[in-house]
């Protein structure tokens, strides 16, 4: 996974929650997760636009 190792998601991990603390991690993972599934959506309509025509 992008050459992340078991050691360097945790250092990130814990990054996070220094930054903006255990209680805001939902919230912004939430909003990450919302992103990514609104970008394939469009990805899908895009790429379903340029099967039929």
């Amino acid at each position: 996974m992008f050459g992340l190792g078991t050691p360097e998601i945790l250092i990130i991990a814990v990054v996070l929650v220094l930054l903006f603390g255990a209680k805001k991690i939902p919230d912004l993972m939430k909003g990450l997760g919302s992103g990514v599934k609104e970008f394939k959506k469009a990805a899908t309509v895009e790429e379903d636009e340029k099967k039929q025509a």
